[in-house]
């Protein structure tokens, strides 16, 4: 009774504000002040106050709050550990059996690119330029590795 009596006095005091700010042009601020000022009302009325304040002084209602705040812990417990194992047993297995199922042969690390996504060959009117002499002969034998690199990828 006493809870009921302090939420009817907050919706009064706080709609004697929204007159006085209504009063000095703000009624913007004035209507949001009221909407504050009337929520403890409108939960006095609803019932739910009762509720709460019976609530809160019930040990079986507090028994009741632990339970359930133990049973949420349990269950994202184990989804947390489900989810770090990837699914359930039942699904482990059958991943690992698809695993083996599809194992990749050895040979098929090779790229397999068929005949029609290679480049076409360079036309005969555009010949391979040549290897450019320079002053070191090691250093031809450097560029040909590269070049034979380039060719084989066709550039």
């Amino acid at each position: 009774m006493i809870a009921e009596t302090v939420c009817s006095a907050l919706a009064v005091a706080g709609l004697g504000i929204a007159v006085v700010t209504a009063y000095r042009k703000r009624f913007l601020a004035a209507a949001r002040i009221a909407a504050y000022a009337l929520v403890p009302l409108g939960l006095v009325m609803t019932g739910v106050v009762e509720w709460v304040a019976d609530t809160a002084f019930s040990p079986t209602a507090w028994a009741g709050f632990v339970v359930l705040g133990g049973a949420w812990a349990l269950f994202a417990t184990t989804r947390a550990v489900e989810s770090r194992r990837g699914g359930t047993r039942k699904e482990r297995r059958a991943a690992a059996r698809s695993e083996r199922a599809e194992a990749v042969a050895p040979a098929a690390s090779a790229p397999s690119l068929g005949q029609a996504s290679r480049p076409a060959a360079r036309p005969a009117s555009r010949p391979a330029a040549a290897p450019r002499a320079t002053g070191a002969s090691g250093a031809s034998d450097d560029f040909s590795d590269i070049e034979a690199i380039l060719k084989k990828h066709g550039i």
